[in-house]
């Protein structure tokens, strides 16, 4: 039976009702990828091109709001700048039938940080490709332009044969440092937001820098560095108390929690004053912690061996590390984190036989204890 498909309007986040495929301008929707405050995002097929894609649509509550629809559209625009890998490429603009507009983009294939930051990844690895996010900042904030929402969700991974490239995403509350007006909306998330970014100041690079700080510690800990919620909370936080030190407990020299001292400072004046300053440091750690991956988009990064370091005795860890992840094989991220596909980890053969050796001599020695005392037992009475 040939497939129906049929234009829509969005009314409800278009979704795919029973066989009925639902069409996005030319694309196919086949399934959604999250909503957020203004949008939603769906996974979808070009049909022309035979390519996977990422439709990104404006939501009905906002499709008619003036200010929302141009902010919405300069963000497709914004990255339609940028042809760089580092970030998300976008590939069309278009307006739905119902009048929502909408984009197109790459679909990254391999998830985001928030999927590795809920399970343990090896220390070395998710400092190595937070200084690759540090990286993609670096390409916004030589455009003077700041991003304003770095999370580990808007750091993007795309597994390819070169390797894993890593990217930035979500735009919509980037702002250009060359426009004066001062834009009073706060944006961004609280969890990863500077003090200045809650206060409504005036905002520069170093605000993304505080905010990548809070994605690089998420990532090592599975939360952020300080228990906030909302910006009142960002607000009424006692700004004089540092973040956790961390290092002993995931296995890291010293200068690590060094690092998220300055880089999570309330003072932007005490915190690394470029991304590209963040991404030196990172790597610099990285390599001191064995945190070798193939980056397909890193010309910067070249891996080196790790210097000597001093003896130490960290205490353990509160959880096991990830696995380590092969430099020399593509591809292997997120199915050595997540546990996916031919790299879920799995029992061998040879330990399942260990065991039932194990069981059989146990089993052996209880029974001949047992008789021994029923023995001892009969003679006695």
């Amino acid at each position: 039976m040939p497939e129906t498909r049929r234009h829509f309007p969005l009314r409800s986040a278009g979704q795919i009702i029973g066989d009925v495929m639902e069409m996005i301008g030319r694309y196919r929707v086949t399934g959604k990828i999250g909503s957020g405050s203004f949008a939603t995002v769906f996974e979808g097929y070009d049909d022309t091109l035979q390519v996977p894609v990422a439709i990104k649509v404006l939501s009905p509550a906002w499709a008619t709001n003036e200010d929302v629809r141009t902010r919405f559209l300069a963000e497709a625009r914004l990255l339609r700048q940028f042809s760089d890998d580092r970030l998300l490429r976008v590939f069309d603009i278009g307006t739905t039938v119902s009048g929502q507009p909408y984009f197109v983009m790459e679909l990254a294939n391999g998830g985001s940080l928030e999927n590795l930051r809920r399970r343990p990844v090896q220390p070395g690895i998710a400092l190595r490709l937070c200084a690759q996010a540090a990286r993609s900042l670096t390409l916004l904030h030589k455009k003077h332009i700041i991003h304003r929402d770095v999370t580990p969700g808007n750091v993007l991974l795309m597994n390819t044969a070169e390797g894993t490239r890593v990217l930035l995403a979500d735009l919509g509350v980037a702002k250009s440092l060359l426009d004066e007006h001062h834009d009073e909306m706060t944006g961004g998330t609280p969890a990863y937001m500077a003090l200045e970014q809650a206060r409504g100041s005036q905002l520069d690079e170093r605000s993304d820098i505080y905010s990548l700080g809070c994605v690089s510690y998420s990532l090592l800990t599975g939360h952020p560095p300080f228990p906030v919620k909302t910006i009142q909370d960002v607000l009424s936080r006692n700004p004089m108390i540092g973040p956790v030190p961390i290092a002993a407990r995931v296995g890291a020299p010293a200068a690590l929690d060094t690092f998220f001292d300055s880089v999570l400072s309330p003072d932007p004046n005490r915190r690394p004053q470029t991304a590209e300053r963040v991404a030196e440091i990172l790597d610099e750690l990285a390599d001191r912690m064995g945190g070798n991956i193939r980056i397909a988009n890193n010309s910067a990064y070249v891996a080196r061996p790790a210097p000597a370091l001093a003896p130490a005795t960290p205490s353990p860890p509160t959880s096991p590390p990830g696995p380590a992840i092969p430099a020399d094989t593509p591809g292997r991220v997120l199915n050595a984190y997540l546990g996916q596909g031919k790299y879920a980890p799995r029992k061998s053969k040879e330990t399942h036989q260990i065991w039932f050796w194990v069981w059989v001599i146990a089993s052996t020695l209880a029974l001949g204890g047992l008789a021994w005392w029923v023995t001892v037992v009969f003679l006695s009475g």
